[in-house]
This record gives structure tokens, sequence and C-alpha cells, in this order.
């Protein structure tokens, strides 16, 4: 399943990161620590998504979440 489907505050690990190629896409993803094996937790679902990365928090579009499968 992907991002969007998580359930609020459960953890979840990453399985695979599906850009479709986008370099640009994945080099901002690792840059965040967002990679395979990393564990994330979805802290807020409103119009995007706050995503908890290590000890820091992020937001991200319905889009970039989608591409990260849990």
């Amino acid at each position: 399943m992907t991002l969007n489907e998580a359930s609020l505050g459960q953890d979840y690990v990453i399985k695979n990161i599906d850009t479709g190629g986008d370099e640009e896409m994945e080099s901002f993803l690792f840059s965040l620590g967002c990679y395979s094996g990393e564990s994330i937790t979805v802290v807020d679902k409103q119009k995007n998504l706050v995503v908890s990365i290590k000890d820091a928090r992020y937001c991200i579009d319905r889009e970039l979440a989608s591409a990260i499968e849990i």
C-alpha cells in the first residue's frame, strides 16, 4: 500500500519508492531520509500529509506520498 493509505499515528517501514524514474524526486526524498527500510509515521492528513521521518516532520503532497510504498 502507499503512504496515502496509511493510518494516522502508526509506524510503517518504507518498502519501496517508485518515482517512475524521476531522479530529482528520488534525490529529494533521499535528502529527507526517506528510503527503503526507514521508519515513517503519518502525523496528519489534510490536503497534504505531515509525516515523521527520524526526528523531523515534513509536509508532502499526495502525489509524492503515492510514490512511497509501505
